[in-house]
């Protein structure tokens, strides 16, 4: 550099990308009036998993497109669902199962455990979350994956 010259500083800003996806409104409240108060089998599962205590970010009550998943972990592309006694309805059942194939069709992975298995079994519930945020394979099926 030529003496007597000073360099000017220049700021580098990061241009911040556009959101793919646009969440409804209405969707997007509804996941944030959704998150208090937890449903105790949820509640469980969150005390587990908050933190990154499963080594990976977990969202709680996250929109995907006009669907709200009770967890999920981005960097997985994982929802995990924790169904009540309201899923074993046929109607429910019938909503959740055409749920579920929209997810896989865009990538998603979608794992279930009902309430029963988080009260009676939360280690090997927590054990296969973190298996399945661990798999490398988009469509590898983990132990009660919906997406085989």
């Amino acid at each position: 550099m030529a003496e007597g010259r000073v360099r000017a500083k220049t700021k580098v800003t990061k241009v911040k990308e556009p959101k793919e996806r646009h969440i409804y409104p209405p969707i997007l409240q509804r996941a944030r009036d959704m998150r208090h108060p937890l449903t105790p089998a949820e509640a469980k599962v969150w005390a587990r998993v908050r933190n990154n205590q499963l080594g990976f970010k977990v969202r709680r009550q996250h929109p995907i497109d006009r669907f709200i998943a009770d967890f999920y972990v981005a960097s997985a592309r994982l929802v995990i669902e924790i169904d009540g006694d309201s899923h074993a309805s046929p109607d429910q059942a019938d909503y959740d199962a055409a749920r579920t194939e929209w997810l896989c069709q865009r990538g998603y992975r979608v794992i279930r455990f009902t309430n029963e298995d988080v009260h009676r079994r939360l280690d090997g519930v927590i054990a296969a979350m973190s298996q399945a945020c661990s798999s490398d394979t988009p469509n590898e099926q983990v132990k009660r994956s919906a997406c085989a």
